[in-house]
This record gives C-alpha cells, sequence and structure tokens, in this order.
C-alpha cells in the first residue's frame, strides 16, 4: 500500500494534482493583493509643481513692459546748483566761482531762503566785523532780486546762470594800484559775467560787473589752507576798475 501510494505521488497523476494546487493557491493570493487597499495613514498633501522658470525672451518683454513711456518732449534742462565753494588756495578761481554763484539761482528747485543760505555758506565774516552779512542781503538784492520779486519770479518758473567772461585781480586794477590791499592775502578780482535770465514769458541776456573781495594765506584772519571769500559789490558805485 505504501509503494502504491508513492507511486500516485510521484507518477503523472500526481504531478498534475500538485501543480492544480500551486496555481490555485497563485491565484488566491493574486485576489487578496487586488482587493486590499493601501495601508491607512496620513494623508500627504497634494505637491504643486513648481512654475517654470520665465525664458529670457519673455523676461526681457516683461521688463520692456514695465518701463514708462519716454516723453514725446524734453523737459526744460535744471540749471545745477553752484554748492559749496570751492577749497582752494588760488584766490582767482575762487572769485570766478563766487562771482558765478552769485548769479545763479533756480525758482523751480530752491526757495529765496535757499538761495540765501546757499550764498551765505560763501561769506566768511572778519573776526572784526568789518563785513557784516547786512552788506552781503544789500549787494545781493542789487544783482535785481529779492524775497518780494522772487515770489513773482516762482510763479513764471524764471531761472538765472552765468558764465565768467573775464576776470581782473589785484595790480590789474586801477583802483587797488592806487589803494592796495591792507594785508597781505586779501585780494580783490572784478570780474565780467555774462547773465542768462529765463521764464515762461521771457529769455534776456546781458553783462554784470561784479567785485569780490577774498582773504587767502599768510593772511592771519584767513584759513590755513586755503582762500574764503570775504565779500562782493554789484553796487554799480561800489565796483572796483
Amino acid at each position: 500500500m505504501l509503494v502504491l501510494r508513492r507511486r500516485v505521488l510521484h507518477g503523472p497523476i500526481g504531478r498534475h494534482r500538485w501543480w492544480i494546487a500551486v496555481i490555485a493557491l497563485l491565484s488566491v493570493i493574486m485576489v487578496l493583493f487586488a482587493f486590499a487597499g493601501p495601508a491607512t495613514g496620513p494623508s500627504a498633501a497634494p505637491v504643486t509643481p513648481p512654475s517654470p522658470e520665465p525664458t529670457p525672451s519673455s523676461a526681457a518683454s516683461a521688463s520692456t513692459a514695465a518701463k514708462a513711456p519716454s516723453p514725446t518732449v524734453a523737459p526744460d534742462p535744471v540749471i545745477a546748483n553752484p554748492g559749496d565753494p570751492p577749497r582752494t588756495a588760488d584766490f582767482r578761481t575762487l572769485a570766478a566761482a563766487a562771482a558765478t554763484a552769485i548769479y545763479t539761482w533756480d525758482t523751480r528747485t530752491s526757495s529765496y531762503s535757499e538761495v540765501y543760505s546757499r550764498l551765505r555758506d560763501w561769506w566768511e565774516v572778519l573776526p572784526g566785523g568789518s563785513n557784516p552779512l547786512a552788506v552781503l542781503v544789500q549787494e545781493f538784492e542789487a544783482t535785481g532780486v529779492n524775497a518780494g520779486s522772487y515770489a513773482t519770479l516762482v510763479d513764471q518758473q524764471a531761472f538765472r546762470s552765468a558764465t565768467v567772461e573775464s576776470l581782473h585781480c589785484d595790480s590789474e586794477l586801477a583802483e587797488v594800484q592806487e589803494r592796495p590791499a591792507p594785508w597781505a592775502g586779501l585780494h580783490v578780482c572784478t570780474a565780467s559775467v555774462r547773465v542768462l535770465d529765463q521764464s515762461t514769458s521771457a529769455r534776456i541776456t546781458y553783462t554784470a560787473p561784479v567785485s569780490v573781495m577774498v582773504n587767502c594765506p599768510p593772511a592771519v584772519t584767513a584759513p590755513t589752507d586755503h582762500c574764503a571769500m570775504v565779500g562782493f559789490y554789484t553796487t554799480p558805485s561800489r565796483i572796483v576798475y
């Protein structure tokens, strides 16, 4: 009996039944995997794909679109402020720069007090008080502008610019030859200034004289390494020739 059973298992019929059993078992396993869902757990948030980088052409288009359209009419040029006095030991350079600053202002960018304050920075009061700031106000108003007229000029968007056409100093002036400066280092220069006045209603060009007093080393009242303006005259009766 034992021998017969072994033959059945190892014979063709036995092997056929064994393969049927294996296939049946695999089918059951596949069915279980098909119906079994994924393991439960916290659901992951959906991932948003990053937006693509703009191509160079699209970036250039965006940059071009962001720019403001070019004006069809160029704006009026703004006259730059003369700024601070140049720090120089050359009295001629300082005198020419001062003459230009005296005849330069722009109502479109500066108030009258700002114009006066800027010019005040050029004027160095001497220790003895022989050149008071009252003279500065008087001589600046002699150029044809004061606080009242400046307010009117603001409405006209007026501005003034100047260039020095000629400059004569010290012994080049006859009056200085007759009455030399009271101390070494004090210089007198008279400039001929080409002035341009412009506004919404007029454009006028003329020439004006201005005398500038400059104090330089070795004067004990001067800065140690540069010159300083200590006065100017625009009143016709006080111009030095």
